[in-house]
Order: structure tokens, then C-alpha cells, then sequence
């Protein structure tokens, strides 16, 4: 059984912002990814054995899922999971660039009836109700899903959201190689839990400063960066990430690992990179920005930085 592969993704502006129906922009990360194997007799070992196990449980989840949302062919499925069928990925789970969204993508890819398929022309009301069954979906993994990172995985490409209820595909300036300016990932390597990051977050937003901070600081600089960065702004981009870096540094330090809060005022006072979230925060991975890619690798020599896009 050879299917398709499905990529990770990074959540590059709007964590937690999302949340409160702010916007946010999602790109597809190829390096690492995931797809649906059935063992051929000589690959049994723990990790097969585990992914197996949270297959079945998945499939059992499913079963509940109403078919107005969505149906499965059970007997195939079935009949997969009795071959062992296990998924097999590189994408770290619990680093927040989407295990269990590649997961959900590969199981609706090949399993769901009537699916909507990426061959199609996907209008808004198709990309809406492809998040909803994906949400509905990944609530399995993490109780409650926006269904982005599944949506993300399936299309593979670029995703902005305008609220909950409006997100659409979207272009992204061109990669190049040879750029000094960087988008990196830093590995803290702490698996977090995302459920427990967001727990803290919703408490803090019963504080009405804290709201107060969301609306006008951390959510203006968020879509000012997504708004600069679409439009190849990277002058202005990095001015608003510079602020956006603060706001967090200042507000949500219980989800920076402790280890990084220094390399991170490092970064805000040399302004050699900027550091942010990637996703929930808590461990996982730390996504960098850096106008010259070589000085913040000198400074960051002892992290080892994963770059992800160059411009």
C-alpha cells in the first residue's frame, strides 16, 4: 500500500489569536511528512505497534462522528486495519507543525465517500466545509481542533484566515534561496502538550487588561505582519516583528521554554532575528525571522536552526 504523502505545516502568524477570530496565515512544510503503510512482515517494532493502536482508536472515534458531517468505507478501512496499517510519519508529534492534522488528512484522503477532492475548484463554501469535517475530525487528538492544520495538509498549500468562518488559499512571495532574510525553526527539545498552553491562555483572557492587550497589541501586530509579509513589505514586516516578539516575550512567557526567554530579549535588542510561538508554545519548536540569515546562525551557533524559507 503506497499512498500520498502528506506534508507538516507551520502556523506563521495567528497562534492563539485564531482563537478570537483574528487572522492567521499557514504554509505547508514539505521537509517533513506522513502517509498511510501496511507492514510488510518485517517492519514490527514499538513505534508501528503504538501507531497502530491509535488507529483503531481513531477508526472507533470516527464511527461516532454523524454521517451528515461525514462517511467512511468502513469495509476498506477495516480491512486496512487488519493488516496492521500504521501511519508513517517524520513529523515530530507535540513540536506544533501538525502530526496529527497530516493523520487526519491521510485517513479523509482515502477513506471518506462523496469527499471533496484537491482537483477541484475550491470555492469558499468547499474550503468551509473541508475545515468542519476536519475539526470534527481532530477533536479526537486535541478536544477541541480548528481543523486547520488537517485543511493545510490535505491542499497543501498556503491557507489565510480572515475568522473561523472565512478562510481561503492563498500565494506567498517567492522563495529564494540565495536571500539573506530567513523564516527558521529552532527545536527546544520539550514535546509539549497543546491542551494544557491553551488552558493558560483562556484563563488569562478572563482578565480584562489581558483582552484588552490581545485586541490592540498582539493581534494588530499579527495581521500587520501577515498583511506586509503577503504583500512583500519585508521592510515593514520586520518593524511589526519586532513588536510582535515583545508583546509575547512580555505576555506569554509561561509558554516560552525557560532556557529561551534570554535568547529571545537576545534577538529584540541586537535585532538580528526575531523570535515567535510556533503554535501553542510550551516546547515544540520556536519560529525565528531574521533579516541575515548567517548573523543569526553565528549568534544561535549553539541552537541548531532548521531554516524553512529564505526571501
Amino acid at each position: 500500500m503506497k499512498g500520498p504523502l502528506f506534508y507538516a505545516k507551520i502556523l506563521l502568524f495567528g497562534e492563539y489569536g485564531i482563537i478570537k477570530n483574528s487572522k492567521g496565515l499557514s504554509i505547508p512544510y514539505a521537509f517533513y511528512k506522513g502517509g498511510l503503510k501496511i507492514p510488510t512482515g518485517d517492519e514490527s517494532n514499538p513505534e508501528i505497534e503504538k501507531s497502530h493502536k491509535r488507529l483503531k482508536e481513531f477508526a472507533k472515534y470516527l464511527k461516532s462522528i454523524s454521517t451528515d458531517i461525514v462517511s467512511f468505507n468502513w469495509k476498506l478501512f477495516a480491512s486496512d486495519l487488519s493488516k496492521k496499517m500504521y501511519f508513517d510519519s517524520s513529523i515530530p508529534e507535540g513540536y506544533g507543525v501538525g502530526s496529527s492534522g497530516a493523520l487526519v488528512a491521510s485517513i479523509y484522503d482515502k477513506y471518506a465517500i462523496d469527499k471533496i477532492t484537491i482537483m477541484e475548484n475550491m470555492t469558499k463554501e468547499k474550503l468551509q466545509t473541508l475545515k468542519n469535517i476536519f475539526a470534527t475530525m481532530e477533536n479526537f487528538f486535541h478536544g477541541s481542533s480548528s481543523g486547520l492544520d488537517p485543511l493545510n495538509s490535505y491542499l497543501s498549500l498556503p491557507i489565510l484566515i480572515h475568522s473561523k468562518d472565512h478562510v481561503e488559499t492563498t500565494g506567498i512571495p517567492h522563495q529564494n534561496v540565495k536571500g539573506k532574510s530567513a523564516i527558521f525553526l529552532l527545536n527546544s527539545g520539550i514535546n509539549k502538550k497543546t491542551s494544557s498552553m491553551v488552558s493558560i491562555f483562556m484563563e488569562n483572557m478572563k482578565n480584562s487588561q489581558y483582552q484588552h492587550m490581545m485586541k490592540n497589541k498582539f493581534i494588530k501586530f499579527t495581521d500587520s505582519c501577515i498583511q506586509h509579509f503577503l504583500s512583500g513589505d519585508m521592510k515593514s514586516l520586520f518593524v511589526n516583528l519586532k513588536q510582535l516578539s515583545n508583546v509575547v516575550l512580555e505576555h506569554f512567557k509561561p509558554m516560552i521554554p525557560k532556557n529561551y526567554v534570554a535568547l529571545w530579549e537576545q534577538g529584540i535588542k541586537t535585532n538580528s532575528y526575531y523570535l515567535k510561538l510556533c503554535g501553542s508554545g510550551g516546547g515544540g519548536y520556536i519560529l525565528g525571522f531574521t533579516e541575515n540569515i548567517e548573523k543569526a546562525k553565528e549568534l544561535l551557533k549553539d541552537k541548531n536552526i532548521e531554516v524553512v524559507y529564505q526571501f
